[in-house]
Protein backbone atom coordinates (compact mmCIF):
# COMPACT_ATOMS: atom_id res chain seq x y z
CA UNK A 1 0.00 0.00 0.00
CA UNK A 2 2.90 2.32 0.66
CA UNK A 3 4.55 1.89 -2.75
CA UNK A 4 1.66 3.31 -4.86
CA UNK A 5 1.54 6.36 -2.59
CA UNK A 6 5.30 6.78 -2.87
CA UNK A 7 5.16 6.61 -6.68
CA UNK A 8 2.27 9.10 -6.75
CA UNK A 9 4.22 11.49 -4.53
CA UNK A 10 7.35 11.11 -6.67
CA UNK A 11 5.33 11.72 -9.85
CA UNK A 12 3.72 14.86 -8.39
CA UNK A 13 7.08 16.10 -7.13
CA UNK A 14 8.60 15.69 -10.61
CA UNK A 15 5.68 17.61 -12.14
CA UNK A 16 6.20 20.50 -9.71
CA UNK A 17 9.95 20.58 -10.35
CA UNK A 18 9.38 20.54 -14.13
CA UNK A 19 6.83 23.36 -13.86
CA UNK A 20 9.17 25.49 -11.73
CA UNK A 21 12.03 24.84 -14.14
CA UNK A 22 9.86 25.86 -17.09
CA UNK A 23 8.75 29.02 -15.30
CA UNK A 24 12.35 29.94 -14.43
CA UNK A 25 13.47 29.45 -18.04
CA UNK A 26 10.49 31.42 -19.36
CA UNK A 27 11.31 34.34 -17.04
CA UNK A 28 14.99 34.12 -17.99
CA UNK A 29 14.09 34.20 -21.68
CA UNK A 30 11.69 37.12 -21.24
CA UNK A 31 14.09 39.25 -19.22
CA UNK A 32 17.53 38.37 -20.59
CA UNK A 33 16.99 37.61 -24.28
CA UNK A 34 17.78 40.42 -26.73
CA UNK A 35 14.73 42.21 -28.10
CA UNK A 36 16.12 42.62 -31.60
CA UNK A 37 14.63 40.37 -34.25
CA UNK A 38 12.22 37.58 -33.40
CA UNK A 39 14.54 35.62 -31.14
CA UNK A 40 12.67 36.33 -27.90
CA UNK A 41 9.28 35.55 -29.44
CA UNK A 42 10.48 32.32 -31.05
CA UNK A 43 12.10 31.04 -27.86
CA UNK A 44 9.04 31.98 -25.79
CA UNK A 45 6.79 30.04 -28.16
CA UNK A 46 9.15 27.04 -28.09
CA UNK A 47 9.23 27.06 -24.28
CA UNK A 48 5.45 27.43 -23.96
CA UNK A 49 4.47 24.79 -26.51
CA UNK A 50 7.12 22.18 -25.72
CA UNK A 51 6.99 22.72 -21.94
CA UNK A 52 9.81 20.89 -20.17
CA UNK A 53 11.49 19.77 -23.41
CA UNK A 54 11.42 23.33 -24.78
CA UNK A 55 12.89 24.70 -21.56
CA UNK A 56 15.61 22.08 -21.64
CA UNK A 57 16.42 22.90 -25.27
CA UNK A 58 16.66 26.60 -24.37
CA UNK A 59 19.03 25.95 -21.47
CA UNK A 60 21.26 23.62 -23.49
CA UNK A 61 21.34 25.59 -26.75
CA UNK A 62 20.65 29.27 -26.24
CA UNK A 63 21.76 30.14 -22.73
CA UNK A 64 25.47 29.27 -23.17
CA UNK A 65 25.45 31.02 -26.55
CA UNK A 66 23.97 34.16 -24.98
CA UNK A 67 26.56 34.11 -22.20
CA UNK A 68 29.38 33.93 -24.76
CA UNK A 69 27.86 36.88 -26.64
CA UNK A 70 27.66 38.96 -23.46
CA UNK A 71 31.25 38.14 -22.50
CA UNK A 72 32.64 39.68 -25.69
Amino acid sequence: MLMPMLWAFLYDFCKVVAALFGLWVLIDCATQEASEGNTKIVWTIIILFLNFIGALIYVVVRRPQRRRELAQ
